[in-house]
């Protein structure tokens, strides 16, 4: 019978603390808690996926159950306890999986087996992965156990969404925070790996490789055993960027080049050979876009550190980074990523890539023309608010008679307008001075729609208005608001029914005419109706009923309030007046199977 393939992440799973990577802050902390004899009765591992928390429970677990440890608080892999650990027949360990396992039963089975001590060894150990996964009453039946357990017992939890843990769980726990594995130490790993398994692998595209984990070292592994059996046991640099659809990074330079010296062609040119290649345009906004962040951390040295690329690539990013103007790859990395914003809303994808290169590529003609005398200038937006520029208006002092301004004070002169020609046929011309005469008694105040007296000269605003517009516009009198009275208020009340009836709403039509109508003032009045449907009705027709009251009367203020008489009440169906839970168990009494459906299945359910 072959060998079964097993997968580099389990071939390779770390089996001590000194051969986990990246992680020795706190291989170191758990060695020395066990050296000295200082170990917590509950831990939560938490951190990003493939780091190695299971690893290092696993590990924890061996250890505290060896007889034999090393002086540096490792396990010695001989014992009884580790060769059963090693071989999966360990009756000390307990793994749970909680993504599968999170009901209150399975907690509840848990606790039960924690009552029994273990038959050889120290301690019992229960590693329940992926813990958050847990339901919020099964936290609560772990608590009192967590909290207390027997000597004997150790919990280590592990999760990747520390978030959603409960306060009380994280409180009885010691915690440790797994970090990212580093490019360069997936890298020696993976080396480690090939040198192992003498497999021929350029440093280059372990690189790559690392770099497409992101720091998650199983999926690393996983995808180096992907491209070793597509390459059958040959990892270059091209057929590995072939392997992840990554696209090489030589076609971002010469796209650059290509929009600095504002050949559009060569750039359009350059996508469509990308795209032939089978590469969508978010890729290659988004690679672009990398690309260009790249650059602008090679412009200074101090950030220089921040750059992963594969190895000869970083003189290569330098050379160009001198070359390129901050301004133009500022500018450049905002288009880029509004772009890839926007795409997934764009109907045609590849014009929309397109017109961002096409932005791109007159970007440096856009920067040049915004550079006055050396100095880059700020540009006018025409699609924002725009300042206007205003002058102080000098407030006018009115000063008591006799008493001269000063000669720089502004005046203020009113001069009479100059009289019609008839009025100033009519007046008689005369040099002698104008005599005051008596004052009369004060006259009784004319009606305010009386017209003036024919001797007079003075007329009504509406009158001259009519005489000066009035064959441009009809100018008619403002008439006067009326009050609520009930004869006109049962006439519109009438006319409205009679619109309901035309407009086929008779339910609504036949609640109007049994409405009851009382004024309460002026202005307001109430509507009394028999039931809630009714009231229902009235109000839906609020808004068109009011305007066509106020236009009636001529007033916006009337309003009216409508009410459901006491008297009676309307037989509400049972499933309106049932809560959740009620109509539930109302369901279940009529029908006894979703009752036992419920129970079969353990549902709850959300009243």
């Amino acid at each position: 019978m072959e060998n079964k393939f097993i997968v580099s992440a389990r071939k390779y799973r770390p089996q001590n603390f000194n051969t986990v990577v990246g992680q020795s802050h706190i291989t170191t902390t758990l060695k020395n808690a066990i050296r000295n004899n200082q170990l917590a009765h509950a831990f939560l591992f938490c951190g990003p996926r493939g780091v190695g928390k299971t690893t290092c429970a696993r590990i924890l677990a061996k250890t505290i159950n060896c007889t034999n440890p090393t002086p540096d608080g490792e396990a010695c892999n001989t014992c009884n306890s580790c060769v059963s650990f090693d071989a999966g027949t360990s009756l000390n360990i307990h793994e749970l999986d909680a993504a599968s396992n999170n009901s209150v039963d399975d907690i509840r089975t848990l606790v039960e087996q924690v009552r029994f001590a273990p038959q050889a060894g120290k301690y019992k150990v229960y590693i329940v992965d992926e813990v958050h996964m847990l339901s919020a009453s099964a936290f609560n039946a772990f608590l009192k156990t967590l909290e207390e357990p027997p000597s004997y017992a150790i919990f280590i939890l592990a999760t990747t969404e520390k978030h959603k843990i409960l306060p009380t769980i994280l409180s009885r726990c010691q915690i440790f925070d797994f970090k990212r594995i580093t490019n360069d130490d997936t890298v020696d790993h993976l080396q480690e790996i090939v040198d192992k398994e003498e497999i021929k692998a350029e440093k280059a595209a372990l690189q790559v490789i690392a770099q497409k984990s992101e720091g998650c070292m199983r999926d690393s592994l996983s995808i180096l055993d992907k491209i070793v059996s597509f390459t059958n046991g040959t990892v270059t640099y091209q057929n590995t960027l072939e392997h992840l659809n990554i696209l090489d990074e030589d076609y971002y330079f010469k796209l650059l080049e290509s929009m600095q010296q504002q050949d559009m062609a060569a750039a359009m040119l350059l996508f469509d050979e990308i795209n032939r290649k089978g590469f969508e345009g978010d890729l290659v906004l988004n690679g672009f876009a990398e690309f260009i962040r790249n650059l602008l951390v090679c412009k200074d040295p101090k950030s220089a550190a921040l750059l992963e690329v594969v190895e000869g690539m970083r003189d290569k990013y330098v050379a160009t980074a001198s070359k390129t103007g901050m301004s133009y790859l500022v500018s450049a990395l905002n288009i880029l990523n509004e772009s890839e914003i926007n795409y997934k809303m764009a109907r045609n994808k590849r014009l929309h890539v397109e017109l961002t290169l096409i932005k791109l590529n007159f970007l440096q003609q856009a920067i040049d023309l915004s550079v006055e005398n050396g100095q880059v200038v700020k540009k006018k937006r025409l699609d924002g608010p725009v300042a206007f520029r205003t002058r102080p208006v000098i407030p006018v002092q009115f000063k008591p008679a006799g008493i001269a301004a000063p000669a720089n004070e502004a005046r203020l002169y009113i001069e009479q307008r100059p009289a019609t020609q008839a009025t100033a046929a009519a007046a008689p011309k005369t040099t002698a001075p104008v005599q005051a005469a008596p004052q009369p008694t004060a006259p009784k105040p004319a009606p305010r729609n009386m017209p003036p007296a024919s001797g007079g000269t003075k007329k009504r605003l509406l009158d001259t208005l009519r005489e000066k517009y009035g064959d441009q516009y009809a100018i008619e009198e403002v008439k006067e608001a009326e009050t609520l009275n009930m004869e006109k208020l049962r006439e519109c009340w009438d006319s409205y029914t009679a619109q309901l009836e035309k407009q086929q709403k008779h339910s609504s039509a036949g609640t109007f005419r049994s409405a009851r109508l009382t004024i309460e003032n002026d202005i307001r009045f109430t509507i009394t109706v028999s039931a809630l449907t009714s009231q229902k009705f009235v109000e839906q027709e609020r808004m068109m009923l009011t305007d066509h009251l106020q236009t009636s009367f001529n007033n916006r203020t009337i309003t009216f309030d409508v009410l459901v008489e006491a008297s009676e009440r309307e037989d509400i169906p049972v499933h309106m007046r049932l809560n959740s839970k009620q109509k539930f168990e109302h369901i279940a009494e009529q029908y006894p199977l979703v009752k036992e459906l419920k129970e079969r299945l353990k549902l709850e359910i959300d009243y």
